[in-house]
């Protein structure tokens, strides 16, 4: 793999960036500098997390920095059921962008778990 760009999960994170940044085009004018700036932040973190760990050609560091992308998307979700309570959301939307974080969970926590059987098994990283 040559480029943080041909992950799966760093896909996954675009993808859900893409997608919140189309929902906060419907907030409110109000929101601008509390919720739409919150979620903004946090759903450009996950796939900023998981790049920067890639260039750090370090099994430990990555897995480190995807678990900093994990906690944001932990963070985006908790906006989204803010979004939802303020009935900002319709169910209906809520469940596909939650699901889509579902998913982006779970690839990105099998990439952590393969960053680690790689440290583990002395796999070398990128610059050994």
């Amino acid at each position: 793999m040559k480029t943080f760009e041909e992950l799966a999960c760093y896909q996954k994170a675009v993808e859900i960036r893409k997608e919140i940044s189309l929902f906060c085009k419907d907030l409110p004018k109000e929101e601008d500098y509390k919720l739409k700036d919150q979620i903004l932040r946090s759903s450009r973190s996950i796939a900023a997390n998981i790049a920067e760990g890639f260039g750090r050609h370090h099994h430990q560091e990555n897995a480190q920095f995807c678990r900093h992308a994990r906690g944001s998307l932990m963070e985006t979700l908790d906006h989204l059921n803010v979004a939802l309570e303020e009935n900002y959301l319709k169910q209906d939307k809520y469940d596909k962008l939650r699901e889509m974080l579902n998913n982006g969970l779970k690839i990105l926590n099998g990439y952590i778990s393969y960053i680690q059987r790689c440290a583990k098994e002395g796999v070398p990283s990128v610059d050994n």
